[in-house]
């Protein structure tokens, strides 16, 4: 059984969609959801599934005290569903290309640090831009720049407001997020 975790900083609603995707998955499990936010609604989510939690300081991220649970553990791939901080390099390293996440842009478009969430929504807004999507992307030493995997676009039309270029993203998250972490994990294993 192959096991993954999840990280996440806030609602959760992308790692519970990853949750409900594997439930009864043959080979595959979302045995674990980290967290940075002690009080993020992803740690209640996961509860509700019986899947274990792991909230954690962001000192124990960068002391190895997260890894050394993700090893106990037996975790052989990491999803970042949300998740506001930078991995550090020795869980790079022991997860090299086993890390992935996942942006609410097209990227190279408005990736980079505090590109996240609303704040990418905004920037696509502001520009006026006539498309936008999803980028899922191996996670390296720098934000939103690791070999990118999957990419979908959605077209916005001008009237579109911030909220609405958000759901339109969020679709596509849903969608697509769980079938490309299934697509990986069977050509990796």
């Amino acid at each position: 059984m192959i096991k993954i975790a999840v990280f996440a900083s806030g609602n959760g609603t992308n790692a519970e969609n990853i949750i409900k995707y594997f439930q009864n998955h043959p080979k595959i499990i979302v045995d674990l959801v980290a967290s940075n936010n002690l009080e993020a609604n992803v740690l209640k989510r996961a509860r509700r599934h019986s899947i274990s939690i792991l909230p954690f300081l962001p000192s124990e991220l960068k002391n190895g005290k997260v890894m050394e649970h993700l090893k106990k553990q037996e975790i052989s791939f990491i999803v970042l569903a949300g998740f506001l901080l930078k991995i550090p390099t020795n869980l790079i390293s022991t997860y090299q290309n086993r890390i992935i996440n996942i942006h609410p842009s097209l990227l190279p478009l408005y990736g980079g640090r505090g590109m996240y969430g609303i704040n990418v929504h905004k920037k696509v807004f502001e520009e006026r831009n006539t498309e936008t999507g999803i980028t899922i992307h191996f996670v390296n030493e720098d934000y939103d720049d690791g070999a990118i995997i999957f990419q979908a676009k959605c077209s916005i039309n001008k009237y579109d407001s911030v909220k609405e270029i958000a759901n339109k993203v969020h679709k596509l998250e849903k969608k697509f997020f769980p079938k490309i972490i299934e697509s990986i994990l069977d050509e990796q294993n």
